[in-house]
């Protein structure tokens, strides 16, 4: 199983439409394919976007809440102890490189490519969601 961390980005895209490949990731979610790694800073980020006011107008506040905790129950929590800021642009990517660090995640699946420059250096590659379920498919 591979061990993921997911850029809210992703989640935000899988909330507003059906269509696209963030969708088709959050529905394999239990698959076994992968294993969503996350911490309490980033999953507070997550409620913190899905809940802004008119994002999702089809979404009553409850299934949004109902979403969160299905996911939190199927993702691993980790805590985080060492901390590399700054070595990306902006520190809300920090936080989920920090995050795929210390879970030894090997992906982060975003839409932002560009602000995970460098991240390779760990190990981890950066990869958007269209390109994670070609990977799955491949292998």
């Amino acid at each position: 199983m591979i061990k993921v961390v997911i850029d809210t980005n992703v989640i935000f895209s899988a909330l507003r439409s059906r269509q696209g490949a963030s969708y088709q990731l959050l529905s394999l979610l239990d698959s076994g394919i992968y294993q969503p790694v996350v911490s309490p800073p980033l999953f507070f980020e997550y409620e913190d976007v899905l809940h802004r006011p008119g994002s999702f107008p089809h979404l009553l506040p409850s299934d949004i809440d109902n979403f969160l905790d299905a996911f939190a129950a199927r993702s691993v929590e980790q805590q985080i102890y060492f901390l590399w800021r700054p070595l990306l642009r902006d520190p809300k990517d920090d936080m989920v490189l920090e995050l795929a660090v210390a879970s030894q995640a090997s992906v982060i699946i975003t839409y932002n490519l560009r602000d995970f420059i460098g991240i390779d250096r760990f190990g981890i590659q950066a990869i958007t969601p269209d390109q994670f379920l070609t990977l799955v498919r491949e292998s």
